[in-house]
Parts: structure tokens; C-alpha cells; sequence
């Protein structure tokens, strides 16, 4: 459904800072790297489509995060949202709703939501039933 998404940054070292240990811990594999531009994307191993891409706004113009809007991250497990959630919020981050289980969306949503150093809010999710073991 997603080609690409793309999150303006207003300082690239540190939305990389930010960015590059959250993808390493969901298992999203880095693809384009420049900093003469700046940008940086990453997708899932073994797909072309979608990309994940932090970066300046194209129009050179200060970058602002939208009210409303949030990108949500798949997880493999909800082991993983909750180190995505630790990741980002040592990195810079804010939380904006801890790891659990959300039934009003459905029984096993379990997902976390911060906001990056730049204040655009991002959700790491797992929609798998709960790990039996």
C-alpha cells in the first residue's frame, strides 16, 4: 500500500542518533545514507518497498511536525515494542503512551507511542497474540 514515508528532521546528527538504534531494534535494514543532502532511509530485509526516509524538508524551509499525524512501526513481537520504546526514549524521545495492550483498537494490539527529538509522534505496534512460552 506504502511506497515511502519520509519524516522532516530539523537536525540530522541527531535524528540519526535517534533513528538508526529504533530501526536496528525492529530489524529494518539501513538502505540510503547522505548527509551531504541530508537523508537517510531504511527498509524491511528482502523488500523494496516501503522505505522509511528522515531527512530535511525538500523545500529547505524549517521543518515543523504536523498535529494529527504519526507514522506506526511494525514490530515482530511486543518484546520488541518495548525495547523500541526504551531505545527512543534514551535517544532523545518522549513518551507519549507506554508499551501494553490497546483491546479498544483489538484484542491483541500492543503498542507504545513517542514522539522524536523533533516532536513528530511515531508508534511501534505488534499485532500478534502474545508469545506463549
Amino acid at each position: 500500500m506504502l511506497s515511502h514515508v519520509f519524516i522532516g528532521v530539523s537536525n540530522f546528527e541527531r535524528a540519526l542518533a535517534f533513528y538508526g538504534p529504533l530501526m536496528e531494534a525492529l530489524g529494518i535494514a539501513p538502505r540510503i545514507f547522505d548527509r551531504t543532502r541530508p537523508w537517510a532511509g531504511w527498509q524491511a530485509p528482502g523488500q523494496a518497498r516501503p522505505l522509511f526516509l528522515i531527512g530535511a524538508p525538500y523545500d529547505g524551509e524549517a521543518h515543523a511536525p504536523g498535529n494529527g499525524q504519526m507514522t506506526a512501526l511494525l514490530a515482530p513481537d511486543r518484546a520488541a515494542v518495548d525495547r523500541a520504546h526504551t531505545l527512543a526514549l534514551a535517544h532523545g524521545g518522549r513518551c507519549a503512551g507506554a508499551p501494553g495492550l490497546r483491546p479498544h483498537y483489538h484484542a491483541d494490539y500492543y503498542g507504545a507511542y513517542f514522539h522524536d527529538p523533533d516532536g513528530n509522534k511515531l508508534c511501534v505496534v505488534c499485532h500478534a497474540a502474545a508469545d506463549v512460552g
